[in-house]
């Protein structure tokens, strides 16, 4: 009875799991709305600390050639700097010759557009008279829309200007004070082994640098790939092309189908018969095949470990929350919280969650062999001995 009565204080004063739940899920709503709030700051930060931790070998290159920390942060970010700017104005640059046909490209369309109306009024019994209001309807639709495009074009682009100044910005201080942030971290968990914290930090790094250098190393491989098969093809500009859809691939899983559209219309547009335009998608998936399959799990491997159910979710709660720029740090990020959910013992269920299946996890007999593992397969068969 005493044990009783010791005990019964203690399960009172213990909340109900449902109102431990309430709170669990009004805090990650107030966090996720704080990150909403707070995107026209985080996401610059964020794409920042990518960034310099991909230059990190580059400014630690140069501080062992004897510059100061601050002459290798600098030229690290203007290398990077110069790398971007040179690869904008590549595509740029194509897009103006190409732009240059525009008038032999358009008179090709206008043919197409009247082959596909004819097609229509065969097919469905719709006069093209009617194919054309419909399509002017369309049209002024959109121009009565156009004040909202412009207004979000230029809100766009004044994000974009921000972002090239802060972005570079972030990127230096984060490398000049990377020691400092460091110190931070030993001050801010005191409670937690200094080893474990070590660790932490070069497991995040580890795995946010594996990540970056395997997509940046597959982007070249897939570039070239594209630029082979359109070249076979005989498709103009087939560099732009191959480079402008292995750039797409920072949107995981979509960035190379997206990116054969483009080639497929000018192949439409350029070629004699609609077969170009078949074999550059054909081709595309192909390389976007080899890709998921070949490429990149031997150049990444197991290094980034995130299973694709997680990645689907991580992109598409990733493309809600931040847009475009959600959908290209979903699998980095994500990668980082699983290094976090490792470390901490009462998170490894969800680091295990975000992780590869184990190759006993795919088995016909992987049931069995959970149970087995967990010490229930003998007390199940003793139950249903009993029945």
């Amino acid at each position: 009875m005493k044990d009783t009565a010791q005990n019964t204080p203690e399960k009172e004063n213990k909340p109900p799991y449902s109102r431990q739940l309430a709170y669990s899920l009004l805090s990650l709503a107030l966090i996720v709305a704080l990150l909403y709030t707070l995107q026209s700051v985080l996401v610059p930060l964020m794409f920042s600390i990518l960034i310099a931790i991909s230059l990190f070998p580059v400014c630690r290159f140069l501080e062992n050639l004897r510059l100061s920390r601050l002459s290798a942060s600098l030229l690290s970010v203007f290398f990077a700097a110069i790398l971007l700017g040179g690869l904008i104005w590549f595509l740029v640059h194509q897009v103006i010759v190409i732009n240059s046909d525009a008038a032999a490209i358009q008179t090709k369309f206008m043919r197409i557009f009247d082959e596909i109306q004819q097609w229509v009024s065969t097919r469905f019994g719709i006069d093209q008279s009617q194919v054309t209001d419909r399509l002017k309807e369309a049209l002024n639709k959109g121009i009565s829309n156009a004040g909202t495009y412009l207004t979000t074009a230029f809100n766009s682009v004044g994000g974009i200007l921000a972002g090239v100044i802060i972005v570079p910005l972030f990127t230096f201080f984060l490398l000049y004070y990377r020691d400092f942030f460091r110190d931070f971290f030993f001050l801010a968990f005191e409670s937690t082994p200094n080893e474990t914290i070590h660790e932490v930090l070069n497991k995040i790094y580890y795995a946010v640098q594996s990540y970056l250098l395997g997509l940046v190393t597959v982007m070249g491989i897939v570039a070239v790939l594209n630029t082979v098969g359109l070249w076979f093809l005989g498709i103009q500009y087939a560099w732009f092309f191959g480079i402008f859809a292995s750039l797409l691939m920072l949107l995981p899983y979509i960035g190379i189908a997206i990116g054969s559209i483009l080639p497929a219309i000018f192949a439409l547009a350029t070629k004699d018969s609609a077969w170009y335009a078949v074999g550059v998608i054909g081709w595309f998936q192909v390389v976007q095949f080899l890709e998921g399959n070949i490429i990149t799990p031997n150049i990444v491997g197991s290094k980034v470990s995130i299973n694709p159910l997680m990645a689907v979710i991580a992109l598409l709660l990733g493309g809600m929350l931040f847009g475009l720029a959600g959908l290209i740090l979903a699998l980095p990020i994500t990668a980082v919280l699983k290094v976090f959910f490792d470390a901490i013992p009462s998170m490894k269920p969800y680091g295990f969650l975000i992780g590869e299946p184990e190759s006993y996890h795919l088995k016909r007999q992987a049931g069995m062999i959970i149970l087995k593992r967990w010490k229930l397969k003998d007390k199940i068969a003793e139950k249903e001995g009993k029945k």
